[in-house]
């Protein structure tokens, strides 16, 4: 039975892959694929996707394709969350600043540089007509455990994060939410090791297959708000608002929309250039 490592965020969006490895699809295919947790979000699977440590990342559309332009040896196979990822844009709830504009020039909190909340903090900025160079600032705080401790101690200003996921601490006043910044691109792709793809390419199609058909069926399966709002503690109202934005994906990102992202990126100046489509991603 061929070992497989795959990583993710411990987020609602991967309940799927929870599912099927519970019950035991990919061994029942002659996979033994083993599930990682990656609390530090994007930053820290491409640092995992290019040591080796794991062979594929459910992860940020930006960051990836940041990192394999740096000369990370993976290729996107296809796109996991074709909606857009919505980021709350939060402060410590004692915290002066009541706006977006109230957090201009502050310092944001970051999982890691190349992390999304690093990346999306420019989109923010971008949005909001910031000068980039003079109007962001940025404080490393690991996770969303670190982003608790560094806006309650000062360290940092504001934290964005996926918006369903920090509302518990939302609800429990530890975090206040002062906007919204929806990803201006499908969010979250599959990536695979160059290496893996090139010695595993039919397990990779088998895993696919699997994990395609359960996102297909996801929002049909019986009491699944439940399930979620239980596994994750949330409210029952905020998974079924989640639930109705989120689209999965089965396919393949099409190469207008990764022209778009790069073209993004570059503007904002975190890809040095634009590369050709077949750079990033691999058919199977």
């Amino acid at each position: 039975m061929r070992k497989v490592n795959i990583g993710g965020v411990p987020e609602h969006f991967n309940l799927a892959w929870y599912l099927t490895l519970k019950n035991g699809e990919y061994k029942a295919k002659d996979i033994n694929l083993r599930w990682h947790d990656y609390f530090g979000g994007t930053g820290a699977m491409c640092k995992g996707l290019r040591s080796g440590e794991i062979d594929i990342a459910v992860i940020l559309t930006e960051g990836i394709i940041k990192d394999i332009i740096e000369g990370n040896p993976s290729k996107i196979v296809q796109t996991f969350v074709k909606s857009p990822l919505i980021w709350g844009i939060h402060v410590a709830n004692a915290s002066r600043f009541k706006t977006i504009e109230d957090v201009k020039g502050t310092k944001a909190a970051i999982s890691r540089y190349g992390s999304g909340s690093h990346l999306m903090a420019y989109i923010n900025a971008k949005n909001n007509k910031w000068n980039l160079e003079t109007d962001l600032q940025f404080e490393v705080i690991r996770n969303l455990n670190g982003a608790i401790e560094g806006l309650t101690n000062g360290d940092a200003d504001y934290f964005m994060w996926e918006k369903f996921t920090t509302k518990p601490l939302v609800d429990d006043g530890i975090f206040r939410r002062i906007g919204d910044c929806p990803s201006p691109w499908p969010c979250f792709v599959i990536a695979v090791r160059n290496e893996f793809i090139e010695h595993n390419e039919d397990d990779l199609k088998t895993i696919l297959d699997i994990i395609n058909q359960t996102t297909s069926e996801f929002k049909s399966i019986p009491s699944i708000d439940k399930t979620i709002a239980n596994r994750y503690e949330q409210e029952l109202g905020d998974v079924q608002e989640w639930l109705s934005l989120t689209e999965w994906s089965q396919d393949l990102m099409d190469e207008e929309t990764i022209i778009s992202v790069q073209k993004q990126l570059l503007q904002l100046d975190i890809i040095p250039r634009q590369v050709d489509y077949s750079d990033l991603i691999y058919r199977l």
